[in-house]
């Protein structure tokens, strides 16, 4: 029954993939995951069952409100950052954007080159990673899936409280305001050569009607993408777990050139995902001695 399950869910899910493209949506990513992760434990009783559920609940909660923020913010009615972010980070590059620096000598709006594409699919694989990760780890080892989850629900609240009281434009809004020269928004446009267009326009509406456009600071892209690395670095014993470190610097130059961040949202998602894992660490040494004594 489980094979049979298996097959089903893979013949589901490839014919999703087709018709509808690669999902962003929070809540279709975490339906998708839990529904497979479910079908792991057919056969283990309905408290195992109901163990998956619990298990997933405040993680996919999390990342929804993280969708919800917008409307927070504007409830609270804090001023909007924008110009004087801009001027820090021009005085941080010596008077340069590296935003509209990048995008004058990469961008050319008549084609698509490679690095669009993998610009895209990095900045897409944000969706996907952490959840996909806490899934494997689901899986294999519940003691290191509580260690990252809650390394993800930690710097997602601080996020999110940082986003409701610290608004800030990313520099595609910016320039939008006529702040600064005009910068292209890229992050769906190296579907194009893919002839996935219409994962593009699902993740612009996305960005459009679901995602927070001023919770810029920090970046949780960033955020993630180190936490995805630490966790590599630090559990994997291979010599080749330091390539994980790729990832967060592909992931910065993606926000960068694709307008939807400042090098200062970079820095503080990295600082937000170090400081978090440290925090946390200590707390985990601190039980664990608590727990020896008892």
């Amino acid at each position: 029954m489980r094979l049979l399950a298996y097959a089903l869910y893979a013949a589901g899910l490839a014919w999703f993939l087709i018709t509808d493209g690669v999902p962003t949506d929070r809540l279709v990513i975490a339906g998708l995951i839990v529904g497979g992760l479910l079908l792991t434990r057919i056969g283990a009783g309905w408290r195992e069952l109901g163990r998956v559920v619990v298990d997933w609940l405040p993680f996919t909660a999390v990342l929804v409100l993280y969708d919800r923020t917008r409307a927070l913010a504007d409830a609270l009615g804090l001023p909007l950052h924008e110009q004087d972010v801009l001027d820090v980070e021009r005085a941080l590059f010596g008077g340069t954007e590296p935003t509209l620096w990048l995008q004058q000598h990469l961008y050319d709006p008549a084609v698509v080159h490679w690095y669009d594409v993998g610009c895209t699919l990095v900045y897409s694989s944000h969706f996907l990673v952490t959840p996909v990760l806490a899934a494997a780890l689901w899986l294999r080892e519940r003691a290191t899936w509580l260690r990252y989850i809650s390394r993800v629900v930690a710097l997602s609240a601080a996020g999110l409280v940082t986003y409701c009281l610290f608004p800030q434009a990313p520099p595609w809004y910016a320039a939008r305001s006529g702040l600064t020269e005009p910068i292209a928004r890229l992050s769906a446009r190296g579907w194009i050569p893919l002839h996935l267009g219409d994962v593009s326009q699902t993740l612009e509406h996305a960005q459009r009607e679901g995602a927070n456009p001023v919770a810029a600071m920090p970046s949780l892209h960033t955020a993630f993408a180190v936490l995805v690395a630490v966790m590599a670095v630090t559990r994997l014993r291979s010599r080749w777990r330091w390539l994980a470190l790729l990832y967060p610097l592909a992931m910065g130059f993606t926000l960068v050139y694709t307008g939807e961040h400042y090098v200062l949202d970079l820095l503080a998602g990295a600082a937000y995902a170090l400081a978090v894992h440290a925090a946390l660490c200590r707390w985990e040494q601190r039980r664990g001695r608590v727990l020896a004594a008892a």
